[in-house]
């Protein structure tokens, strides 16, 4: 199909919750490269939003998938499944968890840390049950992770909100003190806020969550949706922070790009689950698991963390020439390991963004800062070609 027929189907059938798309539709892709319908080629900086870990088409991970759909798709979680069992070995293996459980998307993962810590206080006996989170926090779209989601605009709708829910302002520890009362079941943080611009909390604003927690019995929960499987250059990003949490949500590079969301909690929190209490149709099963493992083994076998802790160093060394260079267009860089952002002045944002879509680079707006999620596969050249395209839009 062209272009023109698939948004004219597109607009016909589907819901329009996307609203106008960038006018592009892909049929391939090869590495960090995508092609478009119309053989146009886009290095692909967005990662299907830090989805796509090991870029497209990794052999190793076509073949592992490959593998796997000659053999079950799908099973149900009545019955034991081997990929299941050592994936969430595999999670536990290599973070803070002690358990696992597996969902379908983030927000899905996010829904059952909730649950977690909540059912956590009631089987106690114990009257818990509010979260406090952050603004400019995002969870997920489902009505419990809305009202966790620290911005109105994905709230507005859908009030009156589910109740217990509050934020108060990022790495501001007074202001969350202020915020705990007796009813206070958890914390729920995202290490590196992604959707509103990339913003990473303070090392010593996190270790300050987790002593408070401890002092008044409330589970610390991160949600790694974005940042974990190796965004960081480490694993998940509280390794990267050196803070554990009591239970982490994961999900997005998790499957490479096969739907896969995670749950990881600390030995206490998880026997907090019985039979019954949570449960899923689709998470864990044959196929997603095996998706999960395979990332897991390409991690190790092509030392991909080396290579985000390597190219990140590398890629904001050069943004930052950028910035010097371009007096006043930039005015901030942030990043923590290969999520970065590149925020600009306010009335040339949106034009640079469309710029570097039309000189073939995948990137997102969020407000004022182009956000970068590359896949982790991601070398050197890449970053040159993108930073001489960002000079050339500038």
């Amino acid at each position: 199909m062209t272009l023109d027929e698939i948004i004219a189907l597109d607009k016909k059938y589907y819901m329009n919750t996307f609203g106008d798309r960038l006018p592009v539709a892909f049929e391939s892709g090869k590495g960090i490269k995508l092609f478009s319908t119309d053989g146009k080629e886009y290095y692909d900086f967005l990662g299907g939003i830090a989805v796509n870990a090991l870029g497209h088409s990794h052999p190793k991970h076509i073949a592992n998938l490959k593998r796997q759909l000659e053999k079950v798709l799908h099973t149900s979680n009545l019955y034991y499944i081997e990929n299941q069992a050592r994936l969430a070995e595999k999670l536990c293996e290599h973070s803070c968890a002690d358990k696992a459980f597996f969902a379908s998307t983030g927000a899905e993962a996010n829904e059952g840390a909730i649950k977690l810590a909540k059912i956590y206080f009631y089987k106690q006996g114990k009257d818990k049950f509010e979260v406090i989170s952050l603004n400019k926090s995002f969870h997920g779209r489902t009505l419990a992770t809305v009202a966790a989601t620290g911005q109105k605009k994905y709230q507005m709708p859908y009030r009156p909100l589910i109740p217990g829910f509050k934020q108060v302002e990022p790495n501001n520890i007074e202001e969350m003190k202020a915020a705990i009362t007796d009813k206070t079941a958890a914390i729920m943080i995202e290490p590196i806020q992604g959707e509103s611009g990339v913003y990473p909390m303070d090392k010593e604003y996190i270790a300050e969550l987790r002593k408070i927690c401890d002092e008044k019995e409330i589970i610390l929960i991160f949600d790694e949706v974005q940042t974990g499987m190796g965004r960081t250059g480490e694993y998940f990003a509280h390794q990267y922070y050196g803070t554990e949490p009591d239970i982490f949500t994961c999900a997005k590079a998790l499957g490479g790009g096969i739907p896969i969301g995670g749950i990881g909690a600390k030995d206490f929190v998880a026997a907090a689950f019985a039979p019954g209490d949570h449960g899923t149709t689709f998470g864990g099963n044959p196929f997603a698991a095996a998706a999960g493992l395979s990332v897991f083994e390409i991690f190790e076998e092509e030392n991909i963390l080396d290579n985000v802790k390597q190219i990140s160093m590398y890629f904001m060394d050069k943004l930052e020439d950028v910035k010097n260079k371009h007096n006043g267009s930039i005015v901030d860089l942030r990043n923590a390991g290969l999520l970065i952002g590149i925020e600009l002045k306010e009335n040339i944002a949106r034009d640079i963004f469309m710029k570097l879509f039309n000189e073939g680079f995948l990137t997102s707006l969020c407000g004022n800062t182009i956000r970068l999620a590359p896949p982790l596969i991601i070398t050197k050249q890449d970053v040159d070609e993108f930073i001489k395209a960002l000079e050339k839009v500038l």
